[in-house]
């Protein structure tokens, strides 16, 4: 279920404008208030964006290459099995990094080997296998990254229903400091906002260990990754007109 709510203004201000010969004269031309407006809004995530890196260190390149090569089919292979839709699992171009050593005696570079790397990106777009699909990527041959960021499938709605939240509050604030000063709030002459949602970082692991007892020893899914709501928030700055009270 979405959660919203307002927070009070960071920041406020009342402002005469006036212009030439009527300013000497103290006359006003316009008269506004200028305020600034906050809005938040809280919703649970229901996609993941989730990075499997593979490499290998080989002596030769055809080595590391068919290592990675099959983990990244059996870690394909492993999202179909999940029913994850194939244009939603990427598999990355190729990086090939040859590996030397310095030869002090002989004073010139040594090739130690190769190492080869390739990340798969995934969407997932039900929460209840992440752990799943760690755990099994890792027996598949993923042993770098293993990262993921949440996010919502809403985000435009949930920014809007925060960027609407902010006016309102806004509104708020212009009207208590209109009723301070003895005048009228009239109609709205300026608004711009801004929305600031970020996707929700989760736990990350450093490396994937495939190692069977490595894993055994690892906390259940259910227990790594936990999820929690994620925040969008959104700040307005407006400006009424004042009109006196009869």
């Amino acid at each position: 279920m979405t959660k919203t709510w307002g927070i009070w203004t960071i920041a406020t201000a009342v402002a005469c404008m006036c212009c030439g010969q009527a300013a000497a004269a103290g006359d006003c031309t316009q008269r506004i208030v200028a305020v600034a407006g906050q809005g938040e809004v809280s919703a649970a995530p229901d996609l993941a964006r989730v990075s499997l890196g593979i490499e290998a260190r080989k002596p030769t390149l055809a080595a590391a290459r068919s290592e990675v090569t099959a983990s990244v089919e059996r870690v394909l292979a492993l999202t179909k099995s999940l029913k994850i839709d194939p244009k939603l699992a990427n598999a990355t171009q190729m990086q090939v990094q040859p590996e030397y050593s310095w030869n002090e005696k002989d004073r010139k570079q040594v090739l130690l080997g190769y190492q080869v790397s390739r990340q798969v990106e995934v969407e997932l777009r039900d929460l209840d296998q992440l752990g799943t699909l760690f755990e099994r990527a890792a027996d598949a041959g993923v042993n770098q990254g293993g990262g993921a960021q949440l996010d919502s499938s809403h985000r435009k709605e949930l920014e809007r229903q925060a960027m609407a939240k902010a006016v309102q509050d806004a509104r708020l604030n212009a009207e208590a400091l209109a009723t301070a000063a003895g005048v009228k709030l009239g109609a709205v002459c300026m608004l711009n906002g801004d929305s600031s949602s970020p996707p929700m970082p989760m736990y990350r692991r450093a490396t994937m260990m495939a190692a069977a007892d490595a894993m055994a020893a690892a906390p259940p899914p259910e227990a790594s990754y936990q999820t929690g709501d994620m925040k969008f928030t959104a700040t307005v700055r407006a400006a009424f007109e004042l009109a006196s009270v009869p």
